[in-house]
């Protein structure tokens, strides 16, 4: 009799066994099989690209320094990245020069589909991003004064910051901002520093 009970004792372990495997995706909060798996990932949205080191609305002018991209649909020798030159303006290839100095990018665009349409182009879509916003300017009583990459929500602590921060005898009440071509007067000290603004820090006196 024991070894009849040691086989059905033998069979009923492996019974259980076998009921309490399971495959490894089905452990978890998934029961998805892997070919479902892989369906659901690939239907996960892709992470969103990066935008330009801030975020300005469309009322934020281009002048030189700028760095802008542009898109044209079904042209890819034109859709490429462009510094606006010293001069305002940004070269286009078979367009020429197109003056971005004082537009948004919403305007640029058009300014472009237009001369795209002069050039037979009839089904001209076009957009443009800021890539990179012009540098900003730092004087006065600061360890290093000089022009530096702009950098998103910057305030004029940072901007002190980034230039090394205050000199002995520096006014941190007397610190203003001049706005460049956009048309800004001089700002408050705690004002936003816009792209191509100067901040202008005095001694104490």
């Amino acid at each position: 009799m024991r070894p009849i009970r040691l086989l059905m004792f033998s069979f009923a372990a492996l019974s259980l066994g076998a009921c309490a495997w399971q495959p490894p995706w089905q452990f978890g909060a998934s029961t998805l099989e892997p070919d479902k798996i892989s369906a659901k990932a690939a239907s996960q949205p892709a992470p969103a690209p990066r935008r330009a080191a801030v975020e300005l609305n469309d009322s934020y002018k281009l002048d030189a320094g700028d760095r802008v991209r542009i898109v044209v649909a079904g042209q890819d020798a034109l859709s490429n990245s462009y510094d606006v030159d010293a001069n305002g303006a940004i070269e286009l290839p078979s367009v020429g020069r197109v003056s971005a100095r004082g537009l948004s990018t919403i305007q640029l665009s058009g300014a472009i589909a237009r001369r795209l349409k002069q050039s037979n182009v009839r089904e001209a879509h076009v957009a443009v991003q800021v890539e990179t916003f012009r540098p900003f300017t730092i004087r006065g009583e600061v360890a290093n004064p000089g022009q530096y990459p702009y950098v998103n929500n910057m305030t004029t602590e940072t901007a002190i910051a980034i230039a090394g921060g205050l000199k002995p005898g520096a006014d941190k009440k007397a610190v203003k901002v001049n706005g460049d071509a956009q048309g800004g007067a001089a700002r408050a000290s705690s004002s936003l520093v816009r792209p191509g603004d100067t901040v202008i820090v005095s001694e104490d006196r």
